[in-house]
């Protein structure tokens, strides 16, 4: 386990939470059960392997938020290692939470607990394929790189990937870092041999990928979508 703690979800701000719901149930996410943690609006999907979290509320969006228990315990040791949080909420009657930033500026939380319960059985994947990660746009991928491997996360090389620079995963997560002149948002990213075959169905579902596809890849492999609150997913082709 990294030292942030076990990944819980991709917490994402939506002025719109019905909206946001509904595109993901179209691409084949289910909704989990969640707690009342929150006193805003709060909806999860899943597609077996991501877990996205909707919060229709105001602040830092996208987060990567992870369960560390006895949080509060435990930032001394965060501290002393060097990840100083710029948010903390640890009061006696407070639900613990806090955050911090990487060096990509990408928004990282840490929570005492989780906030929804797992899916009861296994879930197929959605219609975008398998979930390979979560991209962040980096100029200085050394930096990022020193970060996460900090963090507890290990790095690989991927020298015949056209798009991603570097990838860096724990247990629960895989990372990856791209140029950003290629695409200037984070990005998840879904692969599939047979995306085109997805793509079709995406189609006839009058699901359209946009038009800001990288430059290099096929439109009739791969494409590019955007959720309701501008969240974007690369759906590419694998090779088989």
């Amino acid at each position: 386990m990294n030292v942030f703690g076990r990944f819980l979800e991709l917490s994402l701000n939506t002025s719109d939470i019905a909206a946001s719901v509904q595109f993901y149930e179209r691409l084949g996410f289910t909704q989990l059960m969640t707690g009342d943690t929150w006193p805003h609006p709060y909806g999860v999907l899943s597609d077996g392997r991501l877990c996205i979290g909707l919060h229709q509320r105001h602040g830092t969006s996208p987060l990567l938020s992870f369960v560390r228990p006895e949080l509060a315990r435990h930032l001394p040791e965060l501290r002393a290692a060097g990840f100083e949080p710029h948010y903390t909420r640890l009061g006696d009657s407070d639900f613990h939470e806090l955050q911090l930033h990487d060096p990509t500026g990408q928004g990282i939380a840490l929570l005492e607990a989780r906030t929804f319960s797992p899916a009861r059985r296994a879930q197929a994947s959605s219609l975008c394929g398998w979930f390979s990660g979560y991209s962040m746009p980096a100029i200085d991928t050394e930096a990022a790189q020193a970060f996460w491997e900090h963090a507890g996360f290990v790095a690989l090389d991927l020298p015949d990937e056209p798009l991603m620079q570097l990838a860096l995963t724990s247990d629960t997560l895989t990372l990856t870092l791209h140029r950003p002149r290629v695409l200037e948002s984070p990005l998840l990213v879904f692969t599939d041999p047979e995306m085109p075959e997805r793509l079709t169905r995406l189609a006839s579902m009058d699901i359209q990928g946009s038009g800001d596809l990288p430059r290099g890849l096929d439109r009739q492999s791969n494409a590019l979508l955007e959720s309701p609150e501008g969240t974007q997913l690369l759906l590419l082709q694998a090779e088989s």
